[in-house]
């Protein structure tokens, strides 16, 4: 994506495993005008920065999502938003609920009115299959963000602003993924697995980062893009990253489900196929919007993480966090 040279790009949540990532990634291919982390985390800020993060053209903004004042001033002279910040673990949005909301909804409003009056050029945002028919209320607000992201279009009015969303699987070896918790538990000689027949998308933070930039460079407005990843089933993961380890099956907790799901059959009529994903359109958009080349999914079409296609080896995971 060449528009990234001499571009000012403004990431929230950017201190997250995605977002150090991305910087990275950013850093090494392109020449960006500014890199701007925006987070309310002032310690890893600080982390980042000592990690050979505090360079040109990095700036770092302290500020929360909640706070659209700020995100008005941190995006003045941004030409393209990444935004990552979210509450994201299932049990503290339980527990958490109105915080949840005020984060992961709230935030997606501040984003998108900060980013209208700031004329950013494009802004994507990130999602997760868990807002495919929610049974959770992370869940839940993911879904309800990614509405607002995609009918966000509906206020440029006359102006260039188009908002988007990427929708993927877990992302191996991130802060919420639980190949670390194996890790850890694999020096004691025992894991825990909610229940043996769990599956779930797999996807590793490189190919999180490429993928963004491509949808980045590509999106018209009002996409959600789906790219096409492996799954797992979790006991096998478990084996090639804790082989020989005692297993303790303790049941699905609250708001978990078996198996999720990348691309409802409901979302698959008006969605595109491409060769490495798939493009999920806005029904009515109201907007100068253009569609997608493709056939569209078979009828009745469910991308669901158990009856994927493509399976992931106890290599091919391996390969993906360098183990």
């Amino acid at each position: 994506m060449d528009a990234l040279n001499d571009a000012s790009i403004l990431i929230t949540g950017g201190t997250g495993s995605f977002g150090r990532k991305f910087c990275q990634t950013l850093l090494h291919d392109y020449r960006p005008k500014k890199l701007i982390v925006f987070s309310r985390d002032e310690l890893k800020q600080h982390t980042m920065r000592h990690e050979g993060f505090d360079v040109e053209p990095m700036r770092y903004f302290i500020g929360d999502v909640r706070d659209r004042d700020r995100l008005r001033r941190a995006m003045s002279g941004v030409d393209y938003v990444i935004h990552t910040a979210a509450l994201k673990h299932v049990s503290s949005c339980e527990y958490n609920p109105l915080e949840a909301v005020e984060t992961n909804i709230g935030g997606a409003r501040n984003v998108i009115e900060a980013a209208l009056d700031a004329h950013v050029k494009k802004v994507i945002a990130l999602s997760t299959d868990k807002a495919v028919n929610p049974v959770n209320l992370y869940g839940a607000t993911k879904l309800v963000s990614e509405k607002v992201f995609s009918q966000g279009n509906a206020y440029s009015g006359m102006g260039n602003t188009r908002f988007s969303c990427v929708r993927y699987g877990n992302v191996v070896g991130s802060s919420g993924s639980v190949v670390p918790i194996f890790v850890r538990q694999r020096a004691q000689g025992a894991i825990t697995i909610t229940d043996e027949r769990m599956t779930r998308f797999w996807i590793s933070l490189e190919e999180a980062v490429r993928f963004v930039i491509r949808c980045l460079d590509t999106m018209r407005g009002g996409e959600v893009f789906v790219p096409k990843i492996p799954s797992m089933q979790v006991v096998d993961l478990a084996d090639a990253l804790a082989p020989g380890c005692t297993k303790t099956f303790t049941g699905i907790r609250p708001g978990e489900k078996l198996h999720e799901t990348l691309l409802s059959a409901d979302e698959a009529r008006h969605a595109v196929e491409r060769e490495d994903m798939f493009v999920i359109e806005p029904e009515e958009p109201s907007w100068d919007y253009h569609k997608w080349e493709g056939p569209p999914p078979a009828e009745g079409f469910l991308y669901a993480s158990n009856t994927n296609t493509v399976w992931l080896t106890a290599e091919d995971l391996k390969a993906k966090i360098g183990a």
